[in-house]
């Protein structure tokens, strides 16, 4: 899955789940690239989030969490990447694991690279 993600500063950058871009050259690895964050559902939100459980179907309050973490994360891992001197990212994923009872780690991780277009 190739994308071309803009972070909350406007800059796009492009992002790929796979090891390279078809339409362009790898120049140069910078290496690891990642965004981190940790996140709590907050008293209010966590009342109505376990209601919902109770119930049953999706818990949109969770979901909602769960897709502005993982935006986050990504914003943070593109700003990485650009640090280590990059202006693309491949081989990107996500990962998350849980702290103690209420708190959600969210991580974006890929490998920064610099990428041009193939010499013809």
């Amino acid at each position: 899955m190739q994308t071309t993600e803009t972070t909350t500063t406007g800059h796009a950058l492009p992002v790929t789940t796979t090891f390279g871009f078809p339409e362009w050259e790898i120049q140069r690895y910078c290496g690891t690239c990642f965004g981190l964050i940790v996140r709590s559902m907050g008293f209010a939100k966590g009342i109505g989030a376990a209601f919902r459980t109770i119930a049953g179907g999706e818990v949109t309050q969770y979901t909602q969490l769960l897709e502005d973490s993982r935006r986050h994360a990504m914003d943070r891992m593109i700003e990485n990447a650009r640090l280590l001197g990059g202006n693309a990212v491949i081989g990107m994923r996500f990962d998350s694991s849980e702290i103690g009872e209420s708190l959600t780690e969210i991580v974006a991780y890929g490998t920064a690279v610099v990428v041009g277009t193939p010499q013809a």
